[in-house]
């Protein structure tokens, strides 16, 4: 489920990636772009969380 919401958000980052590079990367590129952030996002997420709530882990 988790994996299904991210690639939905990330058809909305991806576009906005492919037009702020004004159009140097691929679509493929631009996708792995989006990607890599949302990654980067939920590791950053999920780090905090452990870091504030150990309890829990």
């Amino acid at each position: 489920m988790y994996l299904f919401l991210a690639m939905c958000f990330n058809l909305v980052v991806a576009p906005l990636v492919y037009a702020a590079t004004g159009e140097q990367l691929s679509r493929s590129q631009s996708w792995g772009l989006g990607l890599l952030g949302l990654l980067t996002l939920g590791l950053a997420i999920y780090l905090l969380f452990v870091m504030f709530v150990p309890e829990k882990f």
